[in-house]
């Protein structure tokens, strides 16, 4: 059963992370429009998080540097949260409010994960 509420779900909550920066690079065009406007950079951040998104999965997903990849993803997931949902969350198209509130707490809870799992690996040398 210990297996199952660590290996297990470790990599299980890793998958998801290295599909999401797959993602990034399969459909730039499209998430680039989710970049706000104020920032410079355009398609190149899609790439950059992608990136990101891929090497938290894989360290969660092989067990090395998890508490590391875990904080690093959970400070990204704050960003998304506060430059992308909070203000989407705020537009007046209904359909795209009740979107930005679905994604932002979604967010979140990815975001308590990687925490929690952060946490449980607080001990440097401990692996999967």
């Amino acid at each position: 059963m210990k297996a199952l509420t660590t290996t297990v779900a470790r990599i299980i909550y890793g998958i998801p992370f290295v599909v999401f920066g797959l993602m990034h690079f399969m459909k730039s065009g499209m998430m680039k429009g989710f970049v706000p406007g104020w920032v410079p950079g355009g398609v190149f951040w899609v790439y950059l998080i992608g990136l990101a998104l891929i090497a938290a999965g894989v360290a969660i997903i092989i067990g090395k540097m998890v508490r590391l990849a875990s904080l690093l993803l959970a400070l990204l997931l704050l960003i998304f949260i506060l430059t992308i949902h909070i203000p989407g969350s705020m537009d007046p198209d209904a359909m795209k409010s009740a979107t930005a509130m679905t994604m932002l707490l979604k967010d979140m809870a990815l975001m308590g994960g990687a925490l929690l799992l952060a946490g449980i690996y607080e001990s440097e040398g401990q692996t999967g």
